[in-house]
């Protein structure tokens, strides 16, 4: 491996504001500076106050490069586009997570000849349903050198591509070394739990359809819903409807300490994801493994990237995302197997640690 040399990132998300692509991005950011690569990432900004983007950006161990917010959005994207290829003349190795991403690292790629390009797809960015926009994302991964998938459900998505240079990499997290201990126990038994953007993909309207059949068996169980709450509104007057709205509980978006506190004090992490009309998909879970690692079992959707965060009736379960009876069943078998199940979870969680996974995106990077 040659020291110091220059890697670029470009995402369409990063922190500090939450986004499952801006954590992928700035952990392996941060994590190939520790194997001597020089790492900057060009990122927009998202933030309209932008003091708390500043004082993280002042504390990375790499060059962030924040694409400015404009009124006029054909302007921020002129830049963009400027910044972008600016930065990939300067760089040897240029990874792309995100669809614009994807797109412009192609066209920069006719123009830059010698750099070695690499796509992370995540799921809903080669998932479109619009047939112009899923072809311009097929011809943009043709110009791409190697291709990481964060899950098999990921790499299924473009398998008609027939592509040869294609590895799966599963998504890291950051392992909590010593986690306390339940001190106070949230309200609920058994208490579940979501954690995520309170959206049509991430299920928690599936969690809150199997309620009344859930309170049957467990009249004192409680949902736990933390995240953005884009639908909260409409969630909750669906809550309403069954009549369940008192057996749950939106947090919002909360800090990482307040989330962890959540989860240690939770039974069961849920996350009955969907896909939607639009082709947004689930592509992996990581919100799983960070509950697993404290020793909360899951129980996830099948078809769809949580198949590969979820070890089967070891850390957890999966079941269809839309089928009452089945979850129940689930539930009452973690229960019955808790301390199993929850020991299971901390050791399936440990495999995915940033430590092991950033590995196999050197090998990638030194192919």
């Amino acid at each position: 491996m040659d020291i110091n040399k220059k890697v670029l990132i470009i995402a369409s998300e990063f922190p500090p504001e939450p986004g499952g692509i801006g954590n992928h991005a700035y952990n392996v950011a941060k994590n190939l500076t520790c194997y001597k690569y020089k790492v900057s990432v060009i990122a927009d900004q998202r933030l309209i106050n932008r003091h708390s983007e500043i004082l993280f950006d002042n504390k990375l161990s790499f060059k962030i490069i924040r694409i400015k917010s404009k009124s006029i959005r054909v302007i921020m994207y002129i830049n963009r586009i400027f910044q972008i290829f600016k930065h990939t003349y300067r760089n040897e190795i240029i990874i792309a997570s995100g669809k614009f991403s994807l797109w412009i690292i192609a066209l920069s790629s006719l123009f830059f000849k010698g750099k070695k390009y690499i796509a992370v797809i995540h799921g809903s960015e080669v998932n479109f349903r619009n047939k112009i926009l899923r072809k311009s994302i097929d011809v943009s991964l043709k110009k791409f050198g190697h291709i990481i998938a964060v899950s098999n459900y990921t790499k299924s998505l473009v398998s008609y591509l027939n592509l040869s240079n294609i590895t799966v990499i599963p998504n890291g997290f950051q392992l909590l070394e010593n986690p306390m201990k339940k001190i106070n126990k949230k309200r609920g038994y058994p208490s579940l739990i979501t954690v995520g953007s309170v959206t049509e993909r991430k299920g928690q309207r599936n969690v809150i359809n199997a309620l009344p059949t859930l309170i049957q068996s467990y009249p004192e169980i409680h949902y736990h819903i933390v995240g953005l709450p884009y639908k909260k509104d409409e969630f909750l007057d669906f809550a309403k409807k069954l009549g369940v709205d008192s057996y749950m509980t939106f947090h919002g978006a909360v800090s990482e300490e307040h989330k962890n506190d959540l989860l240690l004090n939770s039974d069961i992490f849920t996350m009955l994801s969907q896909n939607t009309i639009s082709g947004d998909v689930e592509g992996f879970g990581i919100a799983i493994l960070e509950a697993n690692n404290l020793g909360i079992p899951a129980i996830g959707a099948k078809n769809c990237g949580i198949e590969d965060a979820i070890l089967d009736y070891k850390s957890g379960i999966l079941i269809q995302n839309n089928n009452p009876v089945e979850f129940k069943k689930s539930i009452n078998d973690i229960l019955n197997n808790y301390v199993l199940y929850s020991n299971e979870a901390k050791l399936w969680a440990s495999k995915f640690s940033w430590k092991n996974i950033i590995k196999k995106y050197v090998k990638v990077l030194e192919l």
